[in-house]
């Protein structure tokens, strides 16, 4: 059926945290976009944890919205709690984590989508591509509408092939009450794509007034929290606490009598499981010495009763889950509003990607979210953000939208991916970022906005802004490296209140900064600017003079790094005609097709002979093409 005349540049397919960013990035570099969900009412949805962010997440978050991405707008107008994590060790490890008013984000950010120049929404069933010559020229729906497009966003989350398990019982669902998408999965299997299985899950949700708070431990929100986007200036909704539990003996003896009537262990379930965000079925198998668990009882929003019961996630049948839920203290009468469940989905195998998030197969095509074999709200915002960028710059002719490992957590991330590949569930940790006191929350926007702003997503004002911060934090570190600190008696006896060494020649200031007891306050007390000096650079001056050697160092191997990725290795060559490779080598090399030899270092099983190797066949090639 050929109605629709309009011909559209991207079209983004699933209204996810992955979609949604992907279309409003789309949208933002000028391409006419269209956005397309199953459910207009579930745009933005958070079908799990009701929370944003977390150790390594908040700063993917920070990204996005350094990049001119949407999420951590969308979360400051929702969030309900704010806390910092990691907070008594170094800021390399520092990350937000808020709690959220679900149906307020899903409302706000509808909202910026409907509001958005350049994009339509649209709800329909999409079930297969259109392709020509193994590129991709639009999308069908399920009433077998066709709409026109040069590039088109698949981020389907969990929706391919989904099948939502509740013990034995076994619902064909993308998520609870929502349609599985089966054509489009078969679609993908037709195009040839290596596809995988994958599970997650997500806990029973409780009525408030069935549960008794009293017998839980409060946790109360940071009192005066710093906003999660660059631009939030001020937070309108009131805060309030989590609520902090534990499992005991009963609850685990139930599990272990019940096991073989779980969904994971009864033999239903084939998809890998995620193994950093286990089931409550595989933290008793997997952890038997432990007496207890925590448990983490969250508002689902401001204007509801539902209660997020964060630790009990389950595949058992219902009448399990309510005997496990009420065997923790506190939850003896505990009413489940909605019962736990696995859900078990399709997804892509990441090595069948460009950098770019771009399909090798199918050209115009990109894959973004849990589809690329992820997990988490925010590694999904991401790719979303990456997809959509990549997609509008393949449409107007521009450079691939690219970070290595060195510029973002967004970089090391997609490298891993596209790399490596993943068989089981993604998530992204610090541990993962070998450079990362130098790719921190709190300078995001300060080594991103730029290229944000080139991209046509940051605007002029938001750019000022952060040139001019940056301008004042060199300044204030300059004023201070500058300064010597003579010793006097008023002097060490500030030092002495700081128990810290007393002084005896004079010191450089940031000499004095760099002891531990010591913080910008020490600044304000010896040696003030005559400027007004804001909380902002105050911070980021501290860090840069703190972990002044430890950020010179990083600095110094980002340099090895750069030259390695500096080689770049030409898509025609033929690793089966280079001598020295191992026959898993040559697979891996043909498969994953390195764009430098920094990526191809980063290959499981590649050794530093095999690098030489690839390095003389480069250099070999490129003599063979310039005779």
């Amino acid at each position: 059926m050929n109605l629709n005349k309009k011909n559209y540049d991207v079209i983004v397919v699933g209204a996810g945290h992955a979609g949604c960013e992907a279309a409003l990035a789309a949208a933002g570099m000028g391409c006419t976009t269209l956005l397309m969900t199953i459910d207009l009412d579930k745009i933005a949805n958070m079908p799990c944890s009701p929370s944003i962010g977390g150790m390594a997440k908040g700063q993917l978050v920070k990204e996005i919205d350094a990049l001119g991405g949407h999420m951590a707008k969308i979360t400051d107008s929702s969030a309900i709690q704010y806390r910092t994590l990691n907070t008594k060790k170094g800021p390399a490890v520092h990350s937000t984590r808020t709690q959220n008013d679900k149906s307020r984000y899903h409302q706000n950010m509808k909202t910026v989508l409907e509001q958005a120049s350049n994009l339509d929404i649209k709800q329909a069933m999409v079930e297969d591509f259109i392709i020509v010559n193994n590129e991709i020229k639009g999308i069908y729906d399920n009433t077998g509408f066709d709409y026109s497009a040069k590039t088109v966003v698949l981020a389907t989350g969990t929706f391919l092939k989904g099948i939502v398990h509740i013990g034995s019982t076994q619902i064909k669902a993308g998520r609870a009450g929502e349609f599985s998408s089966i054509g489009l999965a078969n679609s993908l299997n037709k195009a040839g794509f290596t596809i995988g299985r994958m599970k997650t899950g997500t806990p029973p949700r409780l009525h408030l007034d069935s549960v008794d708070l009293s017998k839980f431990d409060v946790q109360e929100s940071n009192p005066e929290p710093e906003p999660f986007s660059f631009s939030t200036k001020k937070l309108f909704l009131p805060l309030v606490p989590s609520f902090m539990g534990r499992t005991n003996q009963q609850t685990h003896d139930l599990i272990r009598k019940n096991l073989k009537h779980s969904a994971l262990y009864g033999g239903h379930i084939k998809g890998r499981s995620a193994r950093y965000c286990p089931s409550f079925e595989d933290k008793i198998v997997k952890f038997p010495e432990r007496e207890s668990h925590r448990v983490i009882l969250q508002y689902e929003g401001l204007d509801s009763k539902e209660i997020y019961a964060s630790g009990l996630g389950n595949s058992l049948p219902i009448e399990i889950q309510i005997e496990f839920v009420r065997s923790v203290k506190g939850l003896e009468q505990a009413e489940i509003m909605r019962p736990g469940y696995a859900i078990e989905y399709d997804y892509i195998n990441p090595q069948e990607l460009l950098l770019t998030l771009e399909t090798k197969r199918i050209k115009g095509l990109f894959l973004a979210g849990q589809v690329n074999g992820t997990s988490g709200y925010e590694e999904a915002a991401a790719q979303g953000l990456w997809a959509g960028i990549n997609a509008a710059s393949k449409v107007q002719k521009r450079p691939p939208f690219i970070l290595d490992r060195s510029q973002g957590y967004m970089g090391v991330m997609i490298d891993d991916l596209v790399t490596k590949g993943t068989s089981e569930p993604y998530r992204m940790f610090t541990s993962r970022a070998e450079y990362r006191l130098i790719l921190r929350e709190d300078n995001a926007d300060l080594r991103l906005a730029a290229i944000g702003h080139e991209l046509g997503l940051v605007n002029n004002n938001t750019l000022k802004s952060v040139q001019e911060l940056k301008n004042n934090i060199d300044t204030e570190i300059s004023r201070i490296k500058k300064a010597v600190i003579k010793p006097s008696k008023a002097v060490n006896n500030y030092l002495e209140s700081k128990d810290t060494s007393l002084i005896t020649t004079g010191m450089h200031l940031d000499h004095l900064l760099k002891r531990f007891e010591m913080s910008y306050s020490a600044v304000e007390k010896l040696n003030p600017s005559n400027e007004s000096v804001s909380p902002r650079v105050k911070k980021q001056v501290e860090i840069e003079i703190k972990y002044e050697g430890y950020i010179a160092r990083q600095i110094n191997e980002i340099k090895k790094y750069k030259d390695m990725e500096k080689i770049k290795i030409p898509e025609t060559l033929d690793y089966l005609a280079v001598p020295g490779l191992s026959n898993e080598l040559v697979e891996k090399l043909g498969s994953i097709r390195p764009a430098s030899l920094a990526q191809a270092s980063r290959i499981d099983g590649m050794t530093p002979a095999a690098i030489s190797v690839v390095m003389i066949a480069i250099s070999a090639h490129k003599r063979k093409g310039s005779s």
